[in-house]
């Protein structure tokens, strides 16, 4: 049964980000901290989201823009060093309260709007400030979309760079926690699973992109994501 929750948690993240173009991986964080430890939960989520925006990558490569892509990494490789210095002193529970308070901000906080895509300084430092979130909160997708959105850009063009973006650098964290001694090869079948069901969901997200009903969907998912939000707090004040 844990399982097969995972599996279709993996599968709506997936087609939410592809078809709203953020706030997928927020969803299936806190689905996830339902059932894992938070040391476990930050490299397994991260390996499942690399995967999936992998998928969304690769369906519109047509549209990435390289230059943006690499000076994003480039930051991104400073951040999961400097990133890396510090796993070993955290504990779960701090963990579990960033997402939580993460989340929160992200739903109903005003995320700052920097633009990635005005100058390479931008780029980079996009890319180090949200690959260094990452490593601690998991969930840095509306950070990375705060930077990269721009009125120029249309959704499939953003949909092509955000989902690169994020597929670099939830692969720098999962080779952080790799050095670091974490085994993904236990957790091979529910990866497996998971991997799956979030690729058939960005399939299906693709084909709804610009076709939901975008600001009533995103009000909705706003509510359920603080909802969820809320119980892992409750976890954390009642444990």
């Amino acid at each position: 049964m844990d399982i097969t929750l995972l599996a279709v948690a993996s599968f709506i993240g997936s087609l939410v980000t592809a078809a709203l173009g953020v706030g997928g991986g927020a969803f299936l964080i806190v689905v996830m901290a339902e059932f894992l430890a938070p040391l476990v939960l930050i490299p397994l989520h991260g390996l499942v989201q690399m995967a999936s925006n992998a998928g969304r990558a690769w369906l519109t490569r047509d549209a990435i823009d390289w230059t943006l892509v690499n000076a994003f990494l480039a930051g991104g490789v400073v951040a999961s060093f400097v990133g890396g210095l510090g796993l070993q002193t955290l504990s779960g529970d701090v963990i579990n309260w960033a997402i939580a308070i993460f989340i929160l901000y992200t739903c109903w906080g005003k995320v700052p709007s920097v633009g990635l895509s005005d100058s390479v300084i931008g780029r980079v430092a996009g890319g180090f400030v949200t690959t260094f979130a990452t490593m601690f909160a998991g969930v840095t997708g509306p950070l990375v979309a705060s930077w990269l959105r721009t009125s120029k850009m249309d959704k499939f063009y953003y949909t092509a760079n955000f989902s690169t973006c994020m597929t670099l650098q939830h692969g720098l964290k999962i080779l952080v926690f790799s050095y670091a001694g974490f085994s993904f090869f236990q957790w091979a079948g529910l990866l497996g699973v998971m991997v799956l069901t979030g690729f058939i969901g960005t399939k299906v997200g693709l084909k709804l992109l610009g076709v939901l009903p975008e600001k009533g969907f995103k009000l909705f998912f706003k509510v359920l994501l603080t909802l969820l939000a809320l119980r892992l707090i409750y976890r954390l004040i009642t444990a």
